[in-house]
């Protein structure tokens, strides 16, 4: 596995040993070309210098005395030029030497292709060897004169050794330059590993150590730096919706346990009397019934919680296609009307024309029965439930709407809670598992939607399914 520590180091290292490459490859180059120009230019000032006296005394060549005075001021009035050691030549157009300066030394003849290019007036610059000790030197060549039909040809010429020099320092200049960077590059990353990342060790060391007791546990760490103060606040709020989701977790076995108990209870209690002596054929058939309702509780509770658990689950199973509404809740409402009537309740469905929604039937079915289910179960006879379908600004809300005891205000916030039961529902239905709502809650849910609940005691309830319209849809005027 990959080390963040190191690909921090060896990135810094590799950026750094770029920048420098490309620094130094320009700076070598930038550094040779001004040299050349600077050799070039010191070469061309001289030569310019020697053609003025030459045109000036054209006899200067004729004359077989070297310390001649002006071409000897020429070479001697040039001594800071001494160092990179300048000479002067000066050529028939044939080639022949026919004067050159004291401090010159011998040089390869003159070239058929240079000889050519100067005879048609052209400055030319060359590069050579001496012959002498093997060393480079630039070479001007210039006709005499610039003007006219060229009568001599000078070569004036520099060694290149200071040149070379100032390169091969240049080179260890960059290079020990880029060495100490590197050098310092390597440390300084280490430092900046270790500063970005001990944070970030701390919360892994944190969080490895905590155990199930350390839930209430949150993490404080000491740093400047907003980033880490995100990861801290993130790493918290991780901690706090694990511990909430623990603490409903464990509620909720607790209850699932407790309601789950009662009917075990009666079940062993009943078979245990009916086997304490010999029973008629009709007690046995009444703690039979009895044992019954108790296995049709206990079933009944198992599907609820199948039912929560698949959809507390990452991806809730439902399958969402374009679904009419009103056709549904008719059928339901058909389906229901014999148990409402059973009850003396009257049970009635008013719709408005509403656009279709993404929705499950199946999951939609199952939530809008268990509304109906409670409405008719804890509306008196005599009383009436009403379906109601109706488009609202954001989709499409149906609302169940009874005329039963209500609930009261305290009891609210907390309807949609699992197993959570009113001391009244309680009393009147010992039955009941407190799911169905939650049920309901997740199904709206998982549709994108939301149910809520308006409730006046000795009115009636008033409970609201709400499911968003498709994105690309709008509600009707």
């Amino acid at each position: 596995m990959k080390s963040l520590h190191r690909l921090i180091r060896q990135s810094a290292l590799i950026l750094m040993a770029t920048l420098l490459l490309v620094f130094s490859v320009l700076t070598y180059t930038g550094g040779d070309a001004l040299l050349r120009r600077f050799v070039d230019g010191r070469l061309y000032g001289l030569a310019e210098t020697m053609v003025k006296l030459v045109e000036q005394h054209p006899n200067i060549i004729e004359r077989s005395d070297e310390d001649y005075a002006p071409a000897a001021e020429v070479i001697r009035g040039n001594h800071e030029e001494r160092e990179v050691t300048h000479s002067l030549r000066i050529f028939s157009p044939d080639g022949r030497l026919v004067w050159n300066s004291p401090n010159a030394v011998a040089q390869a003849p003159i070239s058929d292709r240079v000889l050519e290019q100067v005879r048609l007036g052209n400055t030319l610059y060359e590069t050579a060897e001496s012959l002498l000790d093997d060393k480079s030197v630039r070479q001007l060549f210039v006709p005499i004169p610039r003007q006219g039909p060229v009568r001599y040809i000078l070569q004036a010429e520099a060694s290149l050794l200071l040149y070379r020099e100032t390169l091969i320092g240049l080179v260890i200049l960059l290079t020990l330059g880029s060495g100490t960077i590197l050098l310092v590059a390597w440390v300084g990353s280490g430092w900046l590993a270790k500063t970005v990342l001990t944070p970030i060790e701390v919360l892994s060391t944190s969080a490895e150590t905590m155990s199930e007791a350390d839930l209430g546990k949150r993490l404080t760490l000491d740093s400047p730096y907003q980033e880490f103060r995100r990861l801290t606040h993130a790493f918290n709020s991780v901690m706090d919706r694990f511990q909430r989701s623990g603490e409903i977790q464990r509620r909720f076995c607790d209850i699932a346990a407790h309601e789950m108990k009662t009917p075990l209870t009666i079940l062993q209690g009943n078979l245990d009397v009916a086997l304490m002596k010999v029973r008629t054929s009709e007690e046995y058939r009444e703690a039979l019934i009895n044992n019954l309702e108790q296995v049709g509780r206990l079933i009944a509770l198992t599907r609820s919680l199948l039912t929560l658990a698949n959809f507390t689950s990452g991806k809730p199973p439902v399958h969402l296609v374009p679904l009419s509404l009103e056709p549904m809740i008719q059928d339901i409402v058909y389906e229901l009307t014999l148990l409402a009537d059973d009850r003396r309740i009257t049970l009635s469905f008013e719709s408005q024309s509403v656009p279709p929604v993404l929705g499950d039937a199946q999951w939609l079915k199952q939530a809008l029965i268990n509304l109906l289910d409670n409405a008719l179960h804890y509306t008196p006879s005599g009383g009436a439930v009403t379906v109601r379908l109706q488009a609202t600004g954001e989709g499409v809300a149906v609302a169940v709407e009874d005329t039963g005891h209500g609930i009261e205000p305290e009891h609210l916030p907390h309807l949609f809670e699992r197993f959570y039961r009113t001391d009244w529902a309680r009393a009147k239905d010992a039955g009941g598992t407190g799911l169905g709502l939650p049920i309901v809650k997740e199904i709206a849910e998982a549709h994108g939607g939301s149910i809520s609940v308006t409730s006046q005691v000795d009115k009636g309830s008033v409970f609201t399914l709400r499911l968003p319209l498709p994105t690309h849809q709008t509600t009707p005027a």
